[in-house]
């Protein structure tokens, strides 16, 4: 019960780590692009390391434990390239010129722009990222339960890169409203998505949580991350950044985690 109670923690702070991107789109002249940089290049080095190393391996681990070694690592796979195809046909929804995954810089938003197209972009911004977290809360929620060392890490993987989203959505809110609270509580209700889909989790999944399950979910949940992380952290990183600095994040989150499950062992 105390790892449930951590996992649906853990997995609200992420969700609602949206706020302090609004909260910094509010309070910042300049987009800090170096920090932004080598942050969602962490965030993506984290989660990659973490996705081949520790949570694919123990997808492996339970479906061979339930099939045998060979048929259960061949779930694993299928499971693994499940939870790709399944991020990948949410983010088809969100069309490409509204995507709020698309580097958006503070000063950019400070352009004139027709109001009610920047309010919309960022009520759409909020609906796409909404629905982008509900199956990031899923592998939040399921991570801590399969591990909570590992998944206090990827929970702050995961917050780190919804800062940015936060932005996405405030942003462009405010500057068409001039209402710093509607443009607050749109993002913050973006992030909400997050824990909702810890709790379906929790509701639906755990019941039913035989080694099986467990396996496809875990591989899954490496599906998810690994496609979030090369289709939306890492080009981020690239477009915020200047010379190496989201290869330099990228390597740093891959040698936290390789540390930190290192000395855990």
């Amino acid at each position: 019960m105390d790892n449930v109670l951590l996992a649906f923690s853990l997995t609200l702070l992420a969700g609602l780590s949206t706020g302090i991107g609004s909260a910094l789109a509010f309070f910042s002249r300049r987009t800090n692009k170096l920090l932004l940089s080598l942050s969602m290049g962490f965030s993506a080095g984290v989660m990659i390391y973490v996705s081949f190393v520790e949570i694919l391996s123990e997808a492996g681990e339970a479906l061979s434990g339930a099939y045998g070694e060979s048929t259960g690592s061949w779930i694993a796979a299928a499971s693994f390239f499940g939870g790709v195809l399944i991020i990948a046909g949410i983010d088809r929804l969100v069309p490409s010129y509204e995507n709020p995954h698309e580097p958006r810089p503070i000063e950019e938003m400070r352009e004139p722009v027709d109001d009610a197209r920047l309010s919309r972009i960022g009520v759409l911004a909020a609906m796409a990222i909404a629905i982008h977290n509900f199956p990031e809360g899923i592998a939040s929620f399921t991570a801590v339960l399969a591990d909570p060392a590992i998944g206090v890490t990827i929970a702050v993987a995961i917050a780190i890169h919804n800062i940015p989203e936060g932005i996405a959505v405030s942003v462009p809110i405010y500057f068409a409203t001039g209402n710093r609270k509607k443009a607050f509580w749109w993002s913050f209700l973006s992030g909400l998505a997050e824990p909702l889909g810890a709790l379906l989790a929790f509701l639906f999944l755990r019941p039913f949580f035989t080694e099986t399950v467990f396996g496809v979910l875990l591989g899954s949940v490496a599906g998810i991350m690994v496609f979030i992380s090369l289709d939306e952290l890492f080009p981020a990183a690239r477009e915020y950044g200047k010379g190496h600095a989201a290869i330099y994040g990228l390597i740093a989150g891959m040698a936290v985690m390789a540390l930190s499950l290192l000395l855990l062992r």
